[in-house]
């Protein structure tokens, strides 16, 4: 179409548009997505004015990926459904793990509970009360090879959601692959290992973050070296956004992290393109579906421009990202439950058309508890149907080309650098997370968002809108309440038949190892053979390390 044609349909088009909404006002004065962004009436080509159709866009697998980072995406190869599942004891975690395995699920997830996630053992008096209750308690080796026992290793990848405390988990998978006979550079699979999402956003750290960032680098360098096929990080947009923060400020704290935590890798004397490719991210899929299908497309393109112009990565694989998916918990309600399966659905939806690597979708019940066994199912059932029916897996990032989803991918892009040249400026994530600038940004966000629904200027059904009367008698599930007892009694058995002089000089060693700036992992692998406990190597490096004090930000 020619230029002067355009121009005239279009000045044909906004005056029938006049017309129209003189007789039939639009419902809003503007029409804002999820994270505030203005939508336009309607996207033409001089939305993407600027956009260059092979530089900014170009093909599936080839830089900069923002169309996918593999040229046959799905039609070759699905993303792996990765179903997040953990609770109570090793024994209870073990049962749920077969069960989603059997039902279909192709790789496992696991959830910790708070207290091995901030290294206390079950038997700490801090621990009271929290014993396998957001995740299943893990104290010693022996826990590790319960929840594995009968799941071969060699088999399935394992996403281990854990940070302050990586290295000791990692560490007993390691030793379990071991005693399964499984060589060490065959396993497969990820650690969070994302302490910095932790000060921000989260909250469970324990130690300052230089000291934890030199263990993220320790971790990089030994699995370079030993476990080539495992991830040694999955940097977190997701709970960035479960705070509260935008689509933007997800994708630009992320990735600003990612650009630290590479910062402190070459620090280290590690080779860009020997560490890059094994790292991962991990975003949130939340309800509007084109703003959050550009999102992950804009975050493939700034990813892809960063390593390669900033940082001099040569190799492609160096360039990607890759990235695992969890919908929003955010955005679940206690009230209708059932409607939290099509949120999920429409979120699921968005994070394949972005073009997600493996994913997770929430269940009904989970604003409520734990997901039962029933719900669990729904929600991988809910993966499947996607997958195999909706056809959209067919076809390489569908939405390309259409122009609200470049004109946003763009926008995003645009925005998202505006965030990290700040970041920047102020010296880095460390130094913006240590004057509290990230923590404001999105506590405003989160304020702005809740003020929005309480003044019905958004809506959430079920909530501010079609609130019915509802029958409180559901089924959930229900941690046992002896399961802290049990962990306890358990500990109590392992500390009595170990080799406690062995423990202690391993403990001494990871000491040793800490103060003179030596590879902390094959000290703590050391340990964790010997059976020492998660809390007892927590205590060793609190000594050398000290713990975090959180500044609070007004």
């Amino acid at each position: 179409m020619q230029k002067d044609e355009f121009i005239k349909i279009k000045n044909q088009y906004e005056k029938l548009i006049e017309k129209i909404i003189s007789k039939y006002p639009e419902r809003y004065k503007e029409f804002l997505s999820v994270s505030g962004h203005k939508l336009k009436r309607v996207y033409t080509p001089e939305d993407c004015t600027g956009i260059d159709e092979q530089n900014d866009i170009g093909f599936p697998g080839i830089y900069p990926f923002t169309r996918g980072i593999q040229p046959t995406m799905y039609r070759g190869r699905l993303w792996t459904m990765r179903q997040y599942a953990g609770f109570g004891d090793a024994e209870e975690s073990n049962r749920r793990y077969k069960y989603l395995l059997q039902q279909g699920q192709t790789g496992l997830s696991i959830a910790f509970d708070l207290p091995t996630q901030v290294g206390y053992d079950s038997d700490n008096i801090i621990s009271e009360g929290e014993v396998g209750k957001v995740g299943v308690a893990i104290d010693t080796l022996a826990d590790m090879e319960t929840l594995f026992d009968g799941i071969p290793l060699d088999k399935v990848s394992t996403s281990m959601t854990i940070n302050a405390t990586a290295s000791i988990l990692l560490a007993m998978y390691i030793v379990v692959a071991e005693k399964q006979g499984v060589p060490i550079d065959k396993i497969k699979g990820t650690i969070q290992n994302d302490i910095l999402k932790e000060y921000i956003a989260r909250g469970t750290y324990i130690f300052p973050p230089e000291p934890s960032m030199r263990i993220i680098t320790d971790i990089f360098a030994y699995c370079a070296q030993n476990i080539p096929l495992w991830n040694v990080i999955s940097i977190s947009g997701y709970h960035i956004r479960e705070a509260g923060s935008t689509a933007v400020q997800e994708i630009a704290f992320t990735l600003a992290n990612g650009i630290a935590y590479v910062k402190a890798a070459l620090d280290a004397g590690l080779e860009i393109d020997k560490f890059a490719p094994r790292l991962s991210f991990f975003f949130n899929a939340h309800n509007d579906l084109l703003e959050e299908v550009a999102k992950f497309r804009a975050a493939r393109k700034l990813w892809a421009v960063i390593m390669k112009e900033r940082f001099g990565a040569k190799n492609p694989k160096s360039m990607m990202l890759r990235f695992h998916t969890q919908t929003a918990g955010s955005s679940l309600t206690a009230q209708q439950p059932d409607n939290n399966i099509i949120r999920v659905t429409i979120q699921a939806l968005a994070a394949v058309l972005g073009g997600t690597q493996s994913l997770h979708t929430n269940s009904r019940d989970e604003a409520l508890a734990l997901p039962s066994e029933k719900s669990a199912r729904i929600a991988l059932r809910t993966q499947q149907i996607i997958a195999y029916e909706s056809g959209i897996t067919n076809t390489i990032d569908p939405l390309a080309g259409s122009y609200c989803i470049e004109s946003l991918t763009e926008q995003m892009v645009i925005e998202a650098k505006k965030y990290i040249e700040k970041i920047d400026k102020l010296g880095g994530m460390v130094k913006a997370i240590e004057k509290g600038y990230v923590q404001k940004e999105i506590q405003n966000s989160a304020y702005q968002y809740q003020k929005s629904v309480e003044n019905n200027e958004r809506i959430v059904v079920g909530v501010n809108k079609y609130a019915i009367e509802e029958d409180e008698t559901r089924e959930l599930l229900r941690v046992d309440p002896k399961i802290g007892e049990i962990q306890k009694e358990k500990l109590k058995k392992i500390k009595a038949s170990r080799n406690n002089h062995k423990v202690k000089q391993t403990l001494q060693h990871i000491e040793e190892s800490a103060r003179n700036r030596e590879n902390l992992m094959p000290a703590i692998i050391s340990a964790v053979r010997e059976y020492a406990t998660l809390g007892e190597i927590s205590d060793v490096l609190r000594k050398v390390f000290g713990i975090y004090e959180e500044n609070v930000i007004l």
